[in-house]
This record gives C-alpha cells, structure tokens and sequence, in this order.
C-alpha cells in the first residue's frame, strides 16, 4: 500500500505522524531514565534526539 502513495505523500505522512511520535517516545523514556537513575548521558542524548525530532519537524516546543 505504501507503493501508492506519492513520494510528496509518504514524506508528509512521516513529517507529520512518525517523527512526533518517535520524537515523543524518546523523550518519555530519556524522562523515565531520569526519574529512575538521575541525569545519565543516555537520559540526556535521549531528550536531545527528542528535541532534535521537534526541529526535524518545526515545531518549537518549550519545557
């Protein structure tokens, strides 16, 4: 089904469904990490990858 879709189409649906999504799971789980260990480098590079999806975007989210 993914076939069907035009190129334009597939980029959109990416940009607007999968990278929040990915972009927001990363950031729950670098918040959980952090809750549970304190400040590590991979609860930090796990909010950062969340924050750099937000960008991917343009979206511009604050605390």
């Amino acid at each position: 089904m993914w076939l069907f879709f035009s190129r334009r189409l597939r980029m959109w649906l990416i940009l607007t469904v999968v990278v929040p999504l990915t972009a927001g799971l990363l950031r729950r789980l670098g918040r959980a990490l952090e809750r549970r260990n304190g400040s590590t480098r991979v609860s930090r590079a796990l909010l950062k990858a969340g924050d750099v999806g937000d960008r991917l975007r343009g979206g511009r989210r604050t605390a």
